[in-house]
Formats: C-alpha cells, structure tokens, sequence
C-alpha cells in the first residue's frame, strides 16, 4: 500500500468529519464496513491491527504511530550488552501496510469519545471510528525527581522508550571513561517490565566486565523486593562482584532518587546519599501516555479496564490494553500485551457480528540474560476472576527460574527468548527473520 501523504489524508477523512458536525448520522455498520481505530504501534496496537484483519479483512483498519520505525524495548537491554545490534531491534511498519492495514504516521492528540472521533496532530480533520483500540505505552512522572525533566533525559537517558533513548544510553556507555561510575536508578511499581532494570544492570555490568574493567555501577532502587530477585542476586554474586553495587530500600536506608544534577551528573537519595556519576541512568515513575488521560479514561495514573476483554470502564466501544492498562497480577510487558491483543480482537469481531463475546484467558512470560547463554524466566496464566467484590486478573499457575538452575536450563531459556522474539516481530511487522548481529 502506497503511504498517502497529510493532504490527501485530510481530503479522505474530511466528508466524514463534516457529515458528523452537520448532524447528519454516521451510517450503520452494515453499510460499510466498520472503522477501527488503533493509537499507538508498539506489540499491542499492532497485533491487534494483524489479527483484526486476519479475522475479516474487510474492516477498515488504521493504525495512528507517530514514528516511521519502531525500535522495541524488549532486547534493548541486549543491545546494551553487546549482545544484538540497534538494526535488530529496530522495525518498519512495511508490512504492516501489506496486509491492509492503514498506517498513519502521527500523532492522536485528543479523543471524543462521544462523536468517536480521534484528532490527529497534522491532520485536518478528525478520524471517526466505530471501535477504538488504545495502546499507547507509557509517559514519565518527571515531576518526582528533582531535577529530572525531558531536556535532562538527554544527559541522563532513562532509555525506558525504545528509540533515541535506546541509542543515547549506548552511545554514553562507549564514551565512558574507564574507572568511570555508572549510576541507575530504578522505578517505583508499577512500571513498564519489572525485571527490565535488574536485567539491565547486569547487562550493563557485562559491558564493563568486558570493555570498561575498571568501571563501577551502582544501582539505587527505591523497593525492597522485585521481580526474580534471588536469580539476579545469583548472578549479580557470580558474574559482576566488585562491579555492581545495589542499594534497596530496606528499615534503614531510602534508596529512592529524589535528586539529580544533570550537568554536574550529581544523584541523590532520599536517605542523602550522593553520587556523582559520569553516566547516570534514571529511569523514574510511570503513567500511562497522556493521550490516555485527556480522553478521561484514566484513574490516577493508569486506565481501568474489564479484565474479561479489556473494553475501558470509563468509556464506550474502547478497549485499553499493554502497559497503560491496569492489568492487576499481569505484568506490563510485549508478551501480555500481544496475549491482550488475542482478546481484545476476538471481542471486536464478536460485538460487531452480534456473537457471543468469551471472557478472555490470558498469558505471559518474561525472560532476562543475567549473562551470556544464561537467561531466567518468569510468568503464568492470567483468568479474570474477583478480588474484594471487584473484577481482577489473577495469576494462576505461575513459574519463576530458580537459583542453581543448571547451565542447560539457562541456556535453553536463553534459545526460547531469542526464538519468541524473532516470531513475535515477524508477526507483528510482516518482516523475515533477522539474526541478532552485533
């Protein structure tokens, strides 16, 4: 499919638009087919772009992502290692266009969820939809560390968006004098990937072990327990002594960044600890994207969702689904958000045929290298049930990788990752499999 240009975008949705604000109804779906909508191209908004048209492709699918080419967080911690190369990360949404699906390169910067209407930042005029999937990721609370804004990520990248942060981080890391301190913070729960930052950590650990020997990193972490812990303290002991140091909040002592000097590169803590890194990794608090709290369908910081199929509780012919939704025991991460995707496809397809609509099962796995070859794993079911009187997505029979698992089950974990990534890009954007080159 031919990329239509903004002018000939405005010119297609322009009728639409004007009918609507004349008054004049929109027809019924069986006139036409039905428009879905979709904000945001990561693992979920794509997914179920693939499997809504897999399912009728007659529907009128648009896919709203403001960047051209989509570089995934998942495996970045990877590309921080050494591991994969920015190339294999980093995806085109080609493919996606292949199967039908229009892709618009921009920005949704407002929701009607009344006229059910989306406005996009370069178009002129608003795109109408019968069913609007939103799946934007996530946004920073800047504001809880002093000193912390978008202009200091630039010095101190949190790279916790795949992309320009992804490549700041790397490019900060290969300038790092060696004997140079390497300072992270990780992020109160809950956040995008709870293993993510201990993954990093000995990522970056690896880095230095092999590139930077005489280099230090310290790890400033405002809980007291997370995800895999004892497999990351394991490897944390056998692989990185004397190169990471890691500071959990404890009866004691606050870990907790409340502090940063970009220039000077100065962290400090809630128990008064400073640092003066020569790179600084800050990954603060999180939200889901702002779009999502324009179009009111947040409480606090998160969007409420009906765990059965992930429709919005607070509006309307809207599934919310990946890390901006309030997903209870499931974690915010690519897999539960393609797992999510399944089920929130099947239900569009279900309302708009007049079928029955199945209360959705739900899976998730999350796997970390702690070194090369050697990766643990963590996930389970996930089943809507009840908690307190209030709909909840509980875990059931969940797995975690264990200390003194043996070499072979680390590596086969490792091969499993590796082989779930390349099918999951394959699926999502139609493209050939990529060796993960360095």
């Amino acid at each position: 499919m031919t990329k239509i240009t903004r002018r000939e975008f405005a010119l297609l949705t322009a009728g639409a638009s004007l009918a609507a604000a004349s008054g004049v109804p929109r027809p019924a779906l069986a006139a036409g087919p039905a428009k879905i909508v979709i904000i945001g191209g990561g693992p979920g908004g794509a997914a179920v772009a693939n499997r809504l048209k897999t399912a009728n492709p007659g529907l009128d699918i648009t896919l709203i992502e403001p960047k051209e080419k989509y570089t995934t967080c998942i495996r970045s911690n990877l590309y921080l290692g050494g591991f994969r190369s920015f190339k294999s990360i980093t995806h085109d949404y080609a493919g996606v266009k292949r199967r039908g699906i229009n892709v618009v390169t921009d920005t949704a910067t407002a929701i009607d969820t009344a006229a059910k209407t989306v406005t996009l930042a370069r178009a002129s005029q608003p795109l109408p939809y019968d069913r609007l999937v939103v799946a934007p990721g996530i946004d920073f609370k800047y504001e809880t560390i002093e000193g912390y804004s978008p202009e200091a990520a630039k010095l101190m990248p949190h790279a916790w968006q795949g992309g320009e942060q992804t490549w700041l981080l790397k490019e900060k890391l290969l300038a790092l004098p060696d004997g140079g301190l390497v300072v992270m913070s990780a992020p109160p729960n809950p956040y995008r990937c709870p293993p993510g930052p201990y993954e990093r950590a000995c990522m970056i650990a690896h880095f230095l072990k092999t590139r930077k020997p005489k280099a230090k990193l310290v790890l400033f972490d405002a809980k007291k327990t997370y995800s895999k812990q004892a497999v990351f303290e394991e490897a944390y002991d056998e692989y990185y002594k004397g190169i990471i140091e890691i500071n959990s909040t404890n009866e004691i002592d606050d870990f907790d960044v409340i502090k940063v000097d970009a220039k000077t590169g100065v962290v400090t803590t809630k128990a008064g600890r400073t640092e003066r890194a020569a790179l600084a990794n800050i990954i603060p608090a999180q939200k889901a994207a702002a779009i999502a709290a324009r179009a009111g369908l947040t409480e606090g910081d998160w969007c409420p969702v009906n765990p059965e199929n992930f429709t919005s509780t607070k509006a309307n012919d809207v599934y919310v689904l990946g890390d901006a939704a309030i997903a209870n025991d499931m974690p915010k991460s690519a897999f539960s958000a393609v797992s999510q995707a399944a089920v929130v496809a099947a239900d569009i397809i279900a309302s708009l045929e007049g079928k029955p609509r199945v209360s959705g099962k739900y899976r998730n796995t999350c796997w970390s290298m702690l070194a090369p070859e050697n990766s643990a794993k963590i996930g389970g079911d996930y089943v809507p049930a009840t908690k307190d009187g209030k709909p909840y997505l509980e875990v059931k029979e969940p797995f975690v990788s264990q200390p003194g698992d043996s070499a072979e089950i680390r590596r086969q974990n490792n091969q499993e990752s590796t082989d779930w990534y390349q099918t999951m890009v394959t699926d999502l954007f139609g493209e050939p499999p990529m060796k993960a080159e360095r």
